[in-house]
């Protein structure tokens, strides 16, 4: 009897599938980044999918893989590369990987505030260009965190995480949401907000929510003109969340005072002004990359895997009612 075959989308993971190797064909690509044709090629007959963020899991892919793809594990916590209501249509399962980079994303956001509020990076330039020649009382003053308004855009793990950081470091927390947790204002001295008095209120605004069609820009023009013009705004989430072209012209024009940036509207092509206004700090996508984080996302991608194929329901399932459905049957 033929092994059931796992098509993986990126060389890196190799290092993590011995298990599956074991049970299954594992087909790695070998290249850092798949092409959309030879995803559509490569996907032909296969029954689970591991894929990345940044590759498109949409119909036409689930229908080059046929009849046989039973689950798609995504390696991330997002999912909004891939087409989930056709996945459920289809019933293929979706999985992800939550929970394992919670602490790892929360000290970006907070590695980023402290990096734009105490001027780290201009420091380092400044020394590497040799300008430094011996200590100044006014040298590259910042601002101090305590007492600061952290405001948390979306109270989900990421976000909570984020706020006993804050918390811990003096900060006073404030949070919008779509649902309020009383629960957890009272536990932790968090206070909710609607969006707009959030944005009002808050010396750091850090976006800690999925990607939809909700959330797309969510964060623009008429957003940023209500941030303090001392404020910073720091995405560790998805670059769409925000307004890109508003938000540079808020950085220029000094609507803001700053912004911390781990995601990219497009991160194939980040526009050069980001990269020349001195009011920003730019990470390569790099918020949950910790050696823990990421062995941590493998262990669930392979479990998910192995679990789907093996007529177990997987922990991290996303389209919940594809596996109702398929007991049902």
């Amino acid at each position: 009897m033929d092994k059931k075959k796992i098509f993986v989308t990126h060389v890196f993971l190799d290092k993590y599938l011995k298990e599956l190797k074991e049970k299954y064909e594992v087909v790695v690509w070998q290249n850092k980044d798949i092409g959309r044709e030879d995803l559509l090629r490569s996907v032909k007959g296969v029954s689970g999918i591991i894929s990345l963020l940044t590759e498109k899991i949409d119909a036409e892919v689930m229908e080059a893989a046929g009849p046989t793809l039973k689950v798609i594990s995504n390696y991330a916590v997002g999912f909004d590369n891939i087409d989930v209501a056709e996945a459920t249509k289809r019933g293929i399962c979706v999985t992800n990987t939550p929970g394992v980079l919670t602490e790892a994303v929360a000290e970006e956001v907070i590695a980023l505030t402290l990096a734009l509020f105490r001027r780290i990076v201009e420091g380092d330039r400044f020394v590497r260009a040799g300008k430094y020649r011996g200590w100044e009382p006014d040298l590259l003053l910042g601002t101090g965190v305590k007492d600061k308004v952290m405001g948390i855009v979306g109270l989900g793990r990421i976000g909570r995480w984020t706020a006993r950081m804050a918390g811990a470091l003096g900060m006073k927390i404030i949070y919008f949401n779509r649902h309020r947790d009383e629960e957890f204002e009272e536990e932790y001295s968090v206070v909710y907000h609607t969006l707009d008095q959030l944005l009002e209120l808050a010396d750091v605004v850090s976006l800690s929510v999925p990607l939809t069609e909700e959330t797309k820009h969510m964060i623009g023009e008429r957003e940023l003109k209500l941030m303090k013009p001392t404020a910073l705004l720091i995405n560790t989430s998805r670059g769409p969340i925000v307004d890109q072209v508003s938000l540079i012209a808020a950085l220029r024009e000094r609507w803001i005072a700053g912004a911390g940036l781990d995601v990219f509207e497009d991160e194939s092509k980040i526009p050069s002004a980001l990269y020349e206004l001195p009011n920003t700090v730019l990470t390569p996508h790099t918020a949950s990359a910790t050696v823990e984080a990421r062995i941590a996302m493998a262990r669930i991608v392979t479990d998910s895997m192995n679990d789907t194929l093996e007529g177990r329901q997987p922990k991290c399932l996303v389209n919940i009612d594809v596996w109702k459905e398929n007991d049902k049957n």
